[in-house]
């Protein structure tokens, strides 16, 4: 494998090469649960869940995906709820997973809990105090970001252009207002543990430091996660983790996905544009989903729309029609290879809108070929390709089929396809066309073929 990655930390695009040679670590920064996953939370997951599909076919991949069930947005909405934080946790765990696997998300390999790595975490900053990279105030633990000469380096920003108060917390126990919380005191109601400084709660960036050190290592291969998490989790998580291993690095490739808009507008639930995957999935099926989500390189803007919605079902519709009706035993299935220009592809910086325009020049010459094997051996590397992107998962008649609750039922519309064959066979043409216009006026649209016609719905 070939592969190159764009690493946010040297700003640009280097050769990838593990720390161990055949083995790969790589940590996704996972979901806080204290409510639905939003559209934007999936673009990570489906992203990273590729890059974990391709670099499975080379080496042995441990991936480590994080919850964050220790944190003030659960607290509040306990209070807010009236239910208890374990409640709340536990549901939105379930609701996570359950709705990025409805967009072909498979498990990682580890899924840590920040509650069950306390004691990880206060190691680490005990660590960090003895060495003099933090201290104690006010019942506090904090960085000290002055003790750090690199600070800055990954989000590249200057400390001392840094303005006081730009996205940290001002507080009149800091020696700066860049210094970050490593353990927060906790009040009776709240969660805590017991701690050298008494009972409390770690900060949030803390807990990827020691979770990822845990099951991955003191260095990771890849560290993954949104843009929106360059500065400040990923430049904290980074200056902690280096000081804590005496400079040893945290990650080798930082790797970041784009932002996403609804609509060119920034989601925000000021705004009330906030799209909840939860929601999503009921009316649009997950590979349109995660199609969407792929069709644009993971580093750029994505603006999800109706339209990129119409447009990644459009490309299915394509694909699926391309290998529909190409039958292929288990072993040609088992034994097909996924198209080296789809590989060369997702190799350059997993560029998926490459890797996709790939499959369509192999549907486009599927459906001009009339060879059998030629067609079941371009069938079977779509569907291989289709594999390793998640896409494709689906029969193609159950595809197309939809799923039909608020229309005409499969046997009905197999019924008028039937008498529509036999008005054509007696050359009432005219009753043939009310058919099909019957069909359409139902959401059906009819293809036509040398095999027969064939029937989708306009999903």
């Amino acid at each position: 494998m070939t592969l190159s990655l764009h690493d946010t930390l040297q700003g640009r695009k280097i050769a990838f090469e593990p720390l161990t040679e055949g083995e790969v670590t790589m940590y996704l920064c996972g979901p806080t649960v204290y409510n639905f996953a939003h559209i934007g939370n999936a673009r990570p997951a489906v992203v990273f869940d590729t890059l974990a599909r391709f670099l499975r076919r080379s080496y042995k991949l441990t991936f480590a995906r994080n919850i964050t069930d220790v944190d003030d947005k659960i607290n509040k909405a306990s209070v807010d709820s009236g239910k208890p934080i374990d409640e709340i946790t536990a549901r939105f765990i379930k609701a996570y997973n359950d709705d990025m696997g409805a967009l072909g998300v498979q498990l990682p390999d580890i899924e840590p809990r920040a509650t069950q790595h306390i004691e990880e975490m206060v190691e680490m900053i005990t660590t960090l105090v003895d060495k003099g990279f933090a201290y104690e105030a006010d019942a506090h633990v904090l960085f000290d970001v002055s003790a750090n000469p690199d600070y800055g380096k990954l989000s590249k920003r200057d400390l001392r252009e840094m303005i006081a108060g730009a996205r940290v917390e001002v507080a009149p126990y800091k020696r700066s207002a860049q210094d970050f919380v490593l353990w927060k005191p906790s009040t009776a109601e709240l969660p805590g543990w017991d701690s050298p400084w008494g009972r409390g709660r770690p900060g949030w960036h803390i807990e990827c430091s020691a979770m990822a050190e845990k099951h991955l290592g003191k260095t990771i291969d890849i560290h993954a996660g949104g843009q929106d998490l360059v500065f400040p989790h990923h430049e904290n998580e980074l200056a902690q983790s280096t000081c804590a291993h005496d400079g040893a690095p945290f990650a080798r490739y930082w790797l970041h996905n784009g932002f996403l808009s609804i609509d060119s507008t920034k989601m925000s639930k000021s705004l009330g544009n906030v799209l909840l995957v939860h929601d999503l999935v009921k009316s649009v099926p997950g590979e349109v989903i995660r199609l969407a989500l792929l069709g644009a390189h993971y580093r750029q803007p994505l603006d999800w729309s109706d339209a990129a919605i119409d447009g990644a079902r459009s490309m299915l519709d394509r694909l699926y029609g391309a290998i529909r009706g190409v039958e292929l035993s288990a072993q040609q299935r088992a034994s097909a290879f996924v198209p080296a220009t789809v590989i060369d592809a997702l190799e350059d910086d997993l560029n998926t809108p490459k890797a996709l325009k790939e499959m369509f020049d192999l549907a486009r010459t599927l459906n001009k070929s009339a060879a059998d094997d030629e067609r079941q051996r371009l069938a079977a590397e779509i569907q291989s390709a289709g594999d390793l992107l998640g896409i494709l998962q689906m029969d193609p008649e159950k595809w197309f089929a939809g799923h039909g609750e608020d229309g005409l039922a499969a046997d009905e519309i197999d019924a008028l396809l039937k008498r529509r064959e036999a008005a054509r066979a007696s050359r009432d043409f005219a009753a043939a066309d009310s058919i099909r216009d019957q069909l359409a006026e139902a959401g059906i649209t009819i293809e036509d073929g040398p095999a027969g016609a064939r029937w989708r719905r306009n999903q």
